[in-house]
């Protein structure tokens, strides 16, 4: 049964040809949930600032995802996981709606049809020469410009860093108990990579679970 199973997923994924197994592909994909899962609350709740139910939001939030990341698996057998971007979402919400002053829904409605438009652009192949004209630097700039936004939201929400009227950013409480608990969870985490560890994100990001249970108000 066991070498059945894996000789189907050998099959299907190609995994030596890629050089992994189904243990490398678990830990990499609860590795990839953990660190994106915050999604499933944060899109709603900003959402819902322009007016978008959160119940609907938040079940839109979880079924996109899910069918964008399997659709990457199991069609275009690429390990990319697939969810609503947090930077448009607060553009849909806070400059489209809040200060254009456009209705949620019609602000919906134009989302739905720029997806139609890159969606016939890629069907066209016109995306692809489109992203093929851009330069290697740029794209590179591009993913460490969305990395160091991420890591400066991840920052902000644990309290390491805290807005300032004269620096507009400064450090927040560094003894605080947030802020201890993230940056132990950060030095956890690299100390873990730096050794090698293929599991370093998932088990830092249980330590400071286990670590931050205890320490909660009741």
């Amino acid at each position: 049964m066991r070498n059945s199973i894996s000789n189907a997923f050998e099959r299907l994924f190609k995994l030596s040809e890629n050089r992994t197994t189904i243990r490398i592909e678990l830990a990499a994909g609860v590795t990839t949930f953990l660190t994106m899962a915050y999604i499933i609350f944060v899109n709603p709740q900003i959402l819902s600032e322009a007016g978008v139910p959160y119940s609907g939001a938040l079940f839109a939030t979880c079924l996109s995802a899910a069918v964008g990341s399997l659709m990457m698996g199991l069609i275009a057998n690429y390990p990319f996981a697939l969810a609503p971007g947090m930077g448009l979402n607060a553009y849909f919400t806070y400059t489209v709606v809040k200060t254009m002053g456009y209705d949620w829904r019609i602000a919906l409605g134009a989302v739905f049809i720029s997806g139609v438009v890159f969606l016939v652009l890629t069907l066209a192949r016109i995306r692809a020469m489109i992203v093929d004209a851009i330069p290697m630097t740029m794209k590179t700039a591009v993913a460490a410009g969305i990395g160091l936004f991420i890591a400066f939201i991840g920052l902000k929400n644990a309290g390491v860093i805290a807005p300032s009227p004269a620096t507009f950013v400064t450090l927040g409480h560094i003894t605080s108990k947030p802020v201890l608990l993230a940056l132990g969870g950060l030095l956890v985490t690299a100390a873990l990579m730096a050794r090698g560890y293929k599991t370093a994100i998932i088990i830092g990001v249980f330590a400071v679970a286990a670590a931050a249970i205890p320490a909660s108000p009741a």
